[in-house]
């Protein structure tokens, strides 16, 4: 499950050490340390890792097919997280250690910077090949944070990027060495703790107003394997 420390005034959220899905629980943990640090004062900027192979693997589809029944809740949990996190008001760095899928991918998309291995583990938007199509909220969050040309491939032909590729396409800021991805993150984050505040939270808000307005909408079309 995620885990918060905190360095100096850079907190680190550790996404787990297995495939990271959108579990609710493991969302609700998430949420749970954003919320602290929402919470605190002064200074801070906000990492995002994960330890093992993958940063995060997307949606907990296991779960979502055994619970079909709350299906939309799901999504709109998601919705919210990537809406959240797009918009929290301190700087946010994502540090892509390993494979970053689909809702994983999105989530990264979500953080102000990103920083990839650049050797080894890819960056994904799948959905064209597994037959599960966009919502129109995660359309608007790619299409958002992404130069078109750049979005039209990841979404319709599911490139797989390396970290070589996904800095050339500027789907992430810098790729770097295994044992520097952690560092490199922090190096960013810390050095913009001093943005966090209520305007920093406003001026995302602002700048991403459609995004926002589309992951809220709570009427989320919902389409799978077809």
């Amino acid at each position: 499950m995620p885990t918060l420390e905190r360095q100096d005034d850079v907190f680190v959220l550790d996404l787990g050490d297995s495939e990271n899905r959108f579990h609710p629980d493991w969302i609700a943990a998430v949420n749970a340390h954003l919320d602290e640090v929402e919470r605190a004062e002064g200074a801070r900027a906000l990492v995002t890792t994960a330890t093992g192979k993958f940063y995060s693997n997307g949606l907990d589809l296991d779960w979502l097919f055994a619970h079909a029944d709350r299906a939309h809740d799901y999504a709109a949990s998601v919705h919210e997280l990537l809406a959240r996190t797009l918009t929290l008001p301190v700087v946010t760095v994502a540090a892509l250690q390993g494979h970053t899928f689909a809702a994983g991918a999105m989530f990264s998309l979500a953080h102000d910077f990103r920083v990839m291995r650049e050797d080894r583990g890819y960056w994904c938007l799948p959905e064209a090949d597994i037959h599960i199509p966009f919502t129109p909220g995660m359309s608007a969050l790619i299409q958002a944070r992404l130069a078109p040309q750049t979005a039209h491939e990841a979404m319709v032909t599911a490139r797989r990027y390396g970290g070589r590729d996904a800095l050339a396409a500027g789907i992430v800021d810098r790729a770097v060495a295994e044992d520097a991805v952690r560092a490199t993150a922090l190096e960013i984050a810390g050095s913009l703790t001093s943005k966090a505040s209520a305007t920093l939270g406003t001026i995302k808000t602002r700048m991403y107003g459609p995004a926002v307005e589309a992951l809220r909408d709570k009427d989320i079309p919902l389409s799978f394997g077809g």
